[in-house]
């Protein structure tokens, strides 16, 4: 049996992990921020403050909420369009207003709601994000600026115009990526982004390359901890709905994250509490000049393997940022950009989930075109509308696979008391009961395809037929109103409609609907008992003696 952890293993365990995670952070910080068009030391107040926050405030002990791919390239394509002078401005206050969503979602519980956003959109949508960071990061890997603004386009311009790449920029990138790629495959693994940027941009430096450029020819790094300061609250009604775009990509991700990782006590995190560590998290580093961050899987998974034992790994690692702003923000100034764009586009091949591609495309062709019109839509247009462009198609996936996956079937009762299912006629018999039931929810589209399923009366006389709802917590108005027709049509031919296994909930919405007392009748209704099957049988014995009392003939 595994000993039990000791209070001194914790502490060494989340030390290292919170060393680990902070240094392995910080390329991908530096490099987030570019991706999203900004100052790379944005990326750096970003996650000093707001890994702690979301470890702290958070439900998962092992979440980490850093800089991303998908949302820092989300929150570059939503700011594309303002000039520098305010770009970063306007990125800490998108910053804010993404905290807040976040904050708004998780205290309204809506966690449930990502049901409805199908696995096959979100593949779709990373797929097409992983690739999107790859495209956009040519110009710098190859020295070679596109006069186009699509990413693909931008690709095959590239393409065409190979002989006006800058040599020596192209030799720094791809540098960077042969040795994040081999030391990748060594003990030093955790650290190969940092080992390769550092080498990319030293080589530049021993080169004399002037053509190469740095980080400090496109920005000016500060060289001290931001204080903290309210964005600017006057940029923030345009954006309120890339907010919102980008508070979905971070929180689909962060409950990805949290479904995969349970806590030490062996229970799974709450993922609307997640949603508030997140959204805390957004707000501080919109306080400190930070860019949106969101859970981040790779960073998380490096966190547990780094021998995390609490959600103080993760407040270590924000400490980790801190020192290191501090004592090497100049350095900063230093790193190559093609190195960084090297970097980018082994993280954008890395990030493509191939295995979970492969699962929605063997699983057929609705899944599999849900995640390929997510995946295109997510390469030709800006991302903010693909995610929620992404979010209606889940939603009417949902409705129309849900309004298919209803049926309706015959249970026909054996000599030893069992039954067994087979397709409903077309027509009912006369004088006799006929038993259902329907495997499915009916809400309002479901509820029209079962009336199509519903066998006919029509030149019949005296058919009863039991319905049994004992699935049903409860039913659409649709649904009522399809019952109440169903139970005309019936009693037009002399027969009668019988439900059973009826919840509380159900019963209050036909009483309520008047459904009991002006169509069906309350002896009509049986309630559902912790019995399985005897208000079926009680109705079953009813309906015959019914019949055998009952004068032949409609009416």
């Amino acid at each position: 049996m595994t000993a039990e952890p000791t209070k001194r293993d914790i502490r060494v365990g989340d030390a290292i992990a919170g060393l680990t995670t902070g240094v392995a952070d910080i390329p991908d910080a530096l490099a987030s921020a570019i991706l999203a068009g900004a100052n790379p030391v944005m990326g750096l107040y970003a996650i000093m403050v707001g890994t702690p926050l979301g470890a702290l405030l958070g439900s998962s002990a092992f979440l980490t909420v850093a800089a991303t791919s998908a949302v820092a390239i989300t929150a570059g394509g939503a700011l594309s369009d303002y000039p520098a002078e305010t770009h970063d401005s306007a990125l800490t206050t998108l910053a804010l207003l993404v905290g807040v969503v976040m904050v708004a979602a998780g205290l309204l519980k809506l966690g449930r709601l990502l049901r409805f956003v199908s696995n096959s959109v979100v593949t779709g949508f990373l797929t097409g994000v992983s690739i999107t960071i790859i495209l956009s990061q040519l110009g710098d890997f190859t020295g070679y600026s596109s006069e186009y603004s699509n990413k693909v386009v931008k690709a095959v311009d590239t393409l065409f115009h190979l002989g006006q790449i800058d040599p020596q920029t192209t030799a720094i990138g791809l540098l960077t990526v042969v040795t994040i790629v081999l030391v990748s495959r060594t003990r030093a693994a955790n650290f190969s982004m940092l080992i390769g940027m550092l080498v990319g941009s030293a080589a530049t430096l021993l080169a004399g390359w002037a053509s190469v450029q740095t980080v400090g020819d496109v920005a000016t790094i500060p060289t001290s901890l931001p204080m903290p300061q309210l964005p600017d609250l006057s940029l923030a009604p345009p954006l309120i709905l890339d907010a919102v775009a980008i508070a979905i990509i971070g929180l689909i991700q962060g409950a990805g994250v949290s479904k995969v990782y349970p806590n030490p006590d062996g229970t799974y995190p709450d993922t609307s509490r997640d949603f508030i560590g997140q959204g805390a998290a957004n707000i501080g580093a919109g306080l400190l000049r930070g860019m949106p961050i969101g859970g981040s899987m790779s960073t998380t998974a490096l966190n547990v393997s780094a021998g995390a034992r609490s959600r103080w790994a993760n407040v270590i690692s924000g400490l980790v940022v801190v020192l290191a702003i501090v004592l090497f923000s100049q350095a900063v100034s230093l790193v190559a950009i093609p190195a960084m764009a090297g970097l980018l586009i082994v993280a954008g091949v890395q990030s493509i989930r191939h295995e979970e591609f492969g699962d929605v495309w063997s699983t057929g062709w609705g899944s599999r075109l849900v995640m390929l019109v997510t995946l295109v839509l997510t390469l030709i247009i800006p991302l903010q509308w693909a995610v929620f462009v992404g979010v209606i198609l889940s939603i009417l996936v949902y409705l129309a696979t849900s309004s298919a996956e209803i049926d309706l079937v015959q249970l026909t009762p054996q000599p030893d008391g069992t039954l067994v299912e087979q397709a409903p006629p077309t027509t009912l018999a006369s004088h006799s009961v006929t038993l259902l039931a329907m495997h499915g929810n009916p809400f309002f589209a479901a509820a029209e395809r079962l009336e199509s399923l519903l066998p006919s009366a029509k030149g019949v006389e005296q058919p009863v037929v039991v319905m049994r709802l004992r699935q049903q917590a409860s039913v659409s108005s649709t649904f009522i109103n399809v019952l109440e027709r169903y139970s005309q049509h019936l009693q037009a031919q002399g027969g009668r409609l019988i439900l059973t296994g009826v919840s509380e909930k159900v019963m209050g919405q036909l009483e309520r609907t008047k459904t009991t007392q002006e169509y069906l009748g309350a002896e009509n209704v049986y309630p559902a008992t912790k019995t399985l099957r005897a208000s079926t049988q009680d109705a079953l014995a009813d309906a015959q003696d019914w019949l055998a009392t009952s004068p032949p003939g409609p009416g």
